[in-house]
């Protein structure tokens, strides 16, 4: 029987198919762990009762380990109360497919890390080490970094809080110092009526340096900003709504301004892996004894040469009569601020990967949250991890892709 030809008539119609959206998945039930912070001096938590609350009332799981909120004044029954289940174990609380921390994981962490897990915690670059990345690999971890957390407007809101908090800490701390119940000089830190204001030096005109200023000026101290970019300095003196004396970091101006002053912050922040020292040691020398220099950028390498790392516990040292605090991590000492602050943006963050079923998703959808992302599914997708640990590196925009 010979072949039939298909009919062609003119009275078809050929219409295109409809297009196929991407789907949203269905919402997905999250069971996040809050685990007790050991390491790195650190006080903070990453979720508060409130939003421990909210995240209960939306249908997901929290379990968290007894005391984790001790240390910002955050009681188990708050969080019980929340409706979070509260275990003695660290164990049991590892067993979350999503952690949430405040500290970065240490090597004590990884036998109780679980395969596929999703943490969430950040990153301390300075004391990383290639094998514990090697190990998380190995439990196709899949990892977001705080500090690189971009949010719709692409800054950083979790380092943007915390700096905010580190620049509005910092004069409290110099205020405490130069009185005389910490054998200070027994200067106010401010100005009253007839005696000249004290003099406050800024180095670093970023997020922390505004929030100085700002704290400084409202007590009436008078500020002087030094930093490499008149962008920054023009910003700022825009944020703040006033003239400000600003200067480019140059040596000669700034070893001046040095002798005279009660007060030298470092609040640069190095874009590379360490902060450039501005100020060296003969600077140092020539300030007036009693005067304080508070070191932010301690955190990587300082930009003091005299500078050298303290602890909360013991938070100052004296060299050539001028007091040093060196504390790194300085808004784990307003741990409760600093929790609410870091809880505001992870809660939301949470809320949003349930409603979307999940990280994967959420990151397919969510572009700017990839910045955040170091590890994938046990692949490294940070470059200057790779590079800097000799592991290979694969990109994530292709890794997400190839998932969907």
């Amino acid at each position: 029987m010979a072949q039939q030809r298909p009919i062609i008539s003119t009275s078809f119609s050929y219409e295109t198919l409809e297009e196929t959206l991407d789907v949203k998945p269905k919402g997905q039930q999250l069971h996040i762990g809050i685990p007790k912070e050991t390491a790195f001096q650190e006080n903070r938590v990453a979720l508060t009762p409130d939003a421990v609350g909210v995240l209960i009332s939306n249908g997901h799981n929290v379990v968290i380990e007894h005391n984790a909120g001790d240390a910002s004044h955050f009681r188990d029954k708050d969080y019980s109360e929340a409706g979070a289940r509260i275990v003695y174990d660290k164990a049991e609380v590892f067993k979350a497919p999503i952690l949430v921390k405040s500290a970065p994981v240490v090597e004590e962490d990884l036998p109780y890390l679980q395969l596929n897990q999703v943490i969430i915690s950040p990153i301390h670059l300075s004391v990383l080490k290639a094998e514990l990345l090697q190990k998380m690999m190995d439990k196709r971890i899949t990892a977001i970094s705080f500090e690189n957390l971009k949010d719709d407007s692409s800054t950083y809101p979790i380092v943007r809080s915390m700096s905010e908090i580190a620049g509005s800490a910092v004069m409290l701390i110099a205020a405490q110092y130069l009185g005389s119940a910490n054998h200070g000089k027994g200067v106010l830190l401010g100005g009253i009526s007839g005696i000249p204001p004290t003099k406050v030096i800024i180095l670093g005109a970023g997020v922390v340096g505004e929030y100085a200023a700002r704290a400084a000026l409202a007590l009436g101290a008078s500020v002087k900003v030094f930093d490499n970019s008149v962008y920054k300095l023009k910003r700022m003196q825009e944020n703040i709504g006033q003239r400000l004396w600003t200067s480019v970091l140059e040596p000669r101006i700034l070893a001046k301004q040095l002798k005279t002053c009660e007060v030298a912050v470092g609040a640069l922040y190095g874009t590379g892996n360490r902060t450039p020292v501005v100020v060296t040691e003969e600077m140092v020398s020539n300030m007036r004894p009693g005067s304080v220099v508070i070191d932010v950028s301690i955190d990587r390498g300082g930009c003091f040469e005299t500078s050298e790392l303290t602890s909360h516990e013991s938070p100052i040292f004296m060299k050539y009569g001028v007091i040093h605090y060196c504390v790194p991590n300085i808004p784990s000492g307003f741990s409760r601020t600093a929790s609410q602050s870091i809880s505001n943006v992870l809660m939301p963050l949470l809320l949003e990967a349930g409603d979307e079923g999940g990280f994967e998703n959420l990151v397919w959808h969510k572009i700017h949250l990839r910045t955040g992302i170091y590890l994938f599914k046990g692949a490294l997708t940070n470059f200057h991890l790779s590079q800097r640990f000799d592991l290979k590196y694969t990109d994530l925009n292709l890794l997400i892709a190839s998932q969907r």
